[in-house]
Parts: C-alpha cells; sequence; structure tokens
C-alpha cells in the first residue's frame, strides 16, 4: 500500500505576486503543524517577450526576476513565523509541470494557487493541476488566492466513489484531520459503486447500500486513526456539486484522480474549479491491470 502521509518537505510554488504571498502562508502554516522544510519554487522561462521603451532600462533577466521573487517569499516567511521553519528555495528554467513535480519527488504536498481564469480557462488550469499531480506523485493542494486562517480549517472533506481511486484519499484526509485534531466528513454522492449484493435483497435502499459501502471503505482507516470523529454525508447530488456545496463548510475538501501521463477526470476537474476552500488532488497509481483496461476503454468516448 502507498503512503500519502509521508515526512518530506512541503514545497510550493512561488509566482512573484501579492496574492500567491497567502499561498506561501498556507504552505508556510502546513510545514510548521507538522514540522516539516518549507522549499519555495519559482520556475522560470529563459526566454521573455517584455521590452521596455524607455530609454537606459535595462530589465532584470528571468533568473535574476525568479531570485527575487524567492527573496522577498523568504523574507514574508521569516516575518510571518521567524526561524520557526527551515526553509529552501529553489529557482530553476522549464515549465511548471516540469519543474515542480521534480522539486516535489520527494515531498508529503506540493502547494499551488488556483487559477485566477473563470469559466472554461479555469477547467484548462485544473487540468494541469491534474496533471501536476499526477508527474509529482505526491498530494497538490491547490488553494484559493482569497483562503484566509479560520476555525472551518479543523473540518476536512474528502469524496469517495468506494472504488480503489478513493484508497489514498481516504488515508491522506484521515492523516489531515488528525494532525489538525478535527473532524472527518466522508462524502458518498450520486449512484453507489456496483456491489456484489445478493439477489435475495433485492429492495435494499439506496441509503442502505451507501451505508455498506462507506462502512466496507472507512473500516481500515478508522482503526488506523482512532482519534478522528468521522462524519457521513449521503448525497444524492451529482458528485460534484456535492463536494462543491461542502467545500463552503471545511477547510480541506480532499479528491482522489487517476495517475497516468494524462489523467481524465472530470468530476475531478470540475469539482477543484469551483471549490471555495483549498482542495486536496491525490493521485492513484495505476496498476498495469487498470492501465490496461484504461487503454481499451480510451477508444470509446465517454464524455
Amino acid at each position: 500500500m502507498n503512503t500519502w502521509n509521508r515526512t518530506g518537505p512541503v514545497v510550493v510554488e512561488v509566482d512573484g505576486t501579492a496574492e500567491n504571498l497567502r499561498v506561501v502562508d498556507y504552505a508556510s502554516a502546513e510545514a510548521l503543524r507538522v514540522g516539516a522544510e518549507l522549499v519555495l519554487v519559482a520556475p522560470y522561462s529563459a526566454h521573455t517577450s517584455y521590452t521596455p521603451m524607455m530609454p537606459g532600462y535595462a530589465a532584470k533577466s528571468p533568473a535574476e526576476a525568479a531570485d527575487a521573487t524567492l527573496r522577498t517569499a523568504v523574507a514574508h516567511v521569516r516575518h510571518r513565523d521567524g526561524y520557526a521553519t527551515e526553509l529552501a528555495a529553489v529557482s530553476e528554467e522549464g515549465s511548471r509541470l516540469r519543474v515542480l513535480p521534480h522539486a516535489a519527488r520527494n515531498a508529503r504536498m506540493l502547494v499551488v494557487a488556483r487559477s485566477r481564469k473563470r469559466g472554461p480557462q479555469r477547467l484548462v488550469h485544473t487540468q494541469a493541476d491534474l496533471t501536476l499531480a499526477a508527474r509529482a506523485g505526491c498530494p497538490v493542494v491547490v488553494v484559493p488566492l482569497s483562503w484566509r486562517p479560520s476555525l472551518l480549517d479543523r473540518k476536512v472533506a474528502v469524496g469517495i466513489d468506494g472504488t480503489t481511486l478513493s484508497r489514498e484519499a481516504l488515508e491522506f484526509a484521515f492523516g489531515q484531520a488528525a494532525g489538525r485534531e478535527g473532524v472527518l466528513i466522508v462524502v458518498h454522492a450520486g449512484l453507489p459503486a456496483e456491489r456484489a449484493f445478493s439477489e435475495e435483497d433485492p429492495e435494499c435502499s439506496w441509503i442502505s447500500r451507501a451505508d455498506y459501502l462507506l462502512s466496507e471503505s472507512l473500516a481500515p482507516w478508522t482503526s488506523r486513526f482512532p482519534t478522528v470523529k468521522v462524519t457521513r454525508f449521503l448525497s444524492s447530488r451529482p458528485p460534484a456539486a456535492a463536494l462543491v456545496h461542502e467545500s463552503g463548510e471545511v477547510g480541506l475538501v480532499v479528491v482522489g484522480s487517476h495517475g497516468g501521463p494524462l489523467p481524465i477526470d472530470p468530476v475531478a476537474r470540475r469539482s477543484i474549479a469551483a471549490m471555495t476552500c483549498p482542495v486536496a488532488i491525490v493521485p492513484h497509481p495505476l496498476t498495469e491491470s487498470e492501465r490496461t483496461a484504461g487503454h481499451a476503454k480510451s477508444a470509446v468516448p465517454t464524455h
């Protein structure tokens, strides 16, 4: 079994904007809470199209600009937390889809900002976040730029569907709830996954089927994390709508995502794009059988 409650550093993307410092605050608070190193990473492009018209103006090179961005972020963390957190800062040339997974290869989590875009463009950026999680192999926490610490941070919600996709998400969610000494809300929405029920019980209701699914899925983790108070939430809403609704009442929502080079998760993509709180994308590494089945299904469009 893979473990997503790791002992590595907390890695956060730094982009130089004022709003991004709130994302750095989130990552810094997480690193301080678990006693982990905080690694600030600034990807940059070797080329810039900016050409100022002011005579004698010498623009900084992309590398110099990235280093200046990191110095500002380091000063911000030191001003906020002093020297309670061990810090490292890395600037590297390349796209964020290459640099960030490389920096987070041994991390306990990667923290990034949610896109400022709206509508379909945000969905495109959300797909990039899913790809980041698949490539990094660790949970990616997407933080809204409006994030502020609150009492809701002690509440964690996780969406499960009864499949193997929920396994790593559940483990990570339980670990987060235990570390925050908070409550875990387990959300199951839509029709339950197919289970091997006897034909002798044809009148088994949706609620009893869903409750059976939850009990079966939670059993390994409730015994491993006995201090975590678990609340079950069943909803007939579509999964994405149920998770978005719950995001207004918690400090973190955890969703599972498929692994592979190009993860395709319409529900996760729509949910993450509309969340009002930080959301953790926990990748499920594909087994050989799942990878083979995925190739077979890819020939038939489902969405």
